[in-house]
């Protein structure tokens, strides 16, 4: 189902209209903006395909060319169906947007319009400037995300989710080199911890053994620190830059 229909007039605004198609397309999917020459197939009744998909639209965008207030004649005809969509969407309480196409089209006149457009002159309107394409086309769709909610919740809804396995920085002021990643081969001039049950704590300072079940435990003193609490498998081996001199050997 559409929910943008985009109001247009062959010869005064069809290259915007497409512009603005493509560009809704691109953001929220190719059916969900209705532009006549693309959405209605050949061999189908358009009058009951423009009624249909106009009566369930969110919203209407009405193109306005530098010439479109010269079609007077045409505007003022019942049969004219610029005017039949713009009157429908009022009728339908379908908010009407008018699309200012270019630099130099002015905003419409109730004094140029016929009494039952006159309404058209009251509302606010967007310009869209080909020079500027690229930045008043997205304004136009962030526009229309916000009058149809619908569409934001489409438009995010295949974002991806965060790789499970991916790696976020957690670490606070680092001085020096760190390294922070999932799994990695190869040799790391560093210090490398993976997997521990427990506390760990590298750096330079003296060294705490200290036993949970015990009252007492050793203190040594040397190059570098680390701190090991816990259940740990395998060897632990650490070396010291100088001799390691255990404080219950000074009493």
């Amino acid at each position: 189902m559409a929910d943008v229909f985009i109001n247009y007039r062959t010869g005064d605004g069809n290259d915007t209209a497409a512009l603005i198609d493509n560009e809704l397309s691109n953001r929220f999917g190719r059916d969900r903006a209705f532009r006549a020459s693309k959405s209605i197939p050949p061999g189908s009744a358009y009058p009951e395909a423009l009624l249909t998909s106009l009566r369930r639209s969110a919203v209407l965008l009405a193109v306005i060319g530098a010439d479109w207030i010269n079609f007077r004649s045409k505007l003022r005809a019942p049969e004219d169906w610029v005017r039949k969509e713009i009157l429908e969407a009022f009728a339908c309480g379908i908010p009407v947007v008018p699309v200012l196409a270019g630099r130099t089209t002015e905003r419409l006149k109730k004094d140029d319009l016929p009494d039952e457009l006159t309404r058209l002159a009251e509302l606010q309107s967007v310009r869209l400037d080909t020079q500027n394409a690229e930045a008043d086309l997205k304004r136009l769709g962030d526009l229309v995300s916000e009058m149809v909610p619908g569409l934001y919740d489409l438009e995010h809804a295949d974002a991806p989710d965060p790789d499970p396995g991916s790696v976020s920085n957690s670490a606070g002021t680092v001085h020096g080199t760190a390294v922070q990643s999932r799994d990695f081969t190869g040799d790391v001039g560093g210090t490398v911890i993976k997997g521990p049950t427990g506390p760990v704590h590298s750096g330079h300072g003296n060294i705490y053994q200290n036993s949970r079940h015990e009252s007492g435990g050793r203190h040594y003193s040397g190059d570098g620190m680390t701190n090991i609490e816990g259940n740990h498998h395998g060897d632990i081996r650490h070396r010291f830059g100088g001799p390691v001199r255990h404080e219950e050997d000074e009493r």
